[in-house]
């Protein structure tokens, strides 16, 4: 299981995309699945509602795909060291190794790029304001050296 992580803007889906290329690795991308189930005209508010409860399906279903022997990358943030130790353990009880890959970039690069991203992508790509980002920062919890470590079963 291939976990990437990092704020909107800082690249997860770009290098969850990259794995999926190189490994031949299932993605699952949450935006992507709000879009398809919603359109591309999905509130903040829907987004917020909805997201969770993609989440926990998509892991789900990772879950099962791991057991079939199938890497699988889930494109998800993970904003915190709880939800990351979670997807771990899961992974680890279905008898997948997991790596945490950490996309970091200053608050002003993400700005940039969101700004960016909000004029000229297509959906699945939600507009993002600078006062969200500037909140889900404070939110976020950089994960620690020990983290970073691609972890086997147990």
């Amino acid at each position: 299981m291939h976990l990437t992580c990092g704020l909107p803007g800082a690249g997860k889906t770009t290098l969850a995309r990259s794995i999926e290329a190189d490994c031949g690795a299932l993605r699952l991308t949450a935006d992507e699945w709000l879009v398809g189930m919603f359109g591309d005209g999905i509130t903040f508010e829907e987004n917020e509602l909805f997201r969770s409860r993609i989440e926990t399906l998509l892991l789900d279903l990772a879950i099962r795909v791991l057991k079939l022997g199938v890497d699988v990358v889930l494109d998800f943030g993970v904003w915190t060291r709880a939800e990351r130790e979670e997807f771990r353990r899961r992974a680890a009880e279905a008898g997948a190794r997991s790596e945490l890959h950490f996309l970091h970039a200053p608050i002003e690069q993400l700005l940039i790029r969101l700004e960016r991203r909000n004029a000229e992508s297509p959906p699945p790509a939600f507009r993002i304001t600078e006062d969200q980002i500037r909140l889900w920062q404070t939110w976020f919890e950089t994960p620690g050296a020990d983290e970073l470590a691609p972890r086997e079963p147990a």
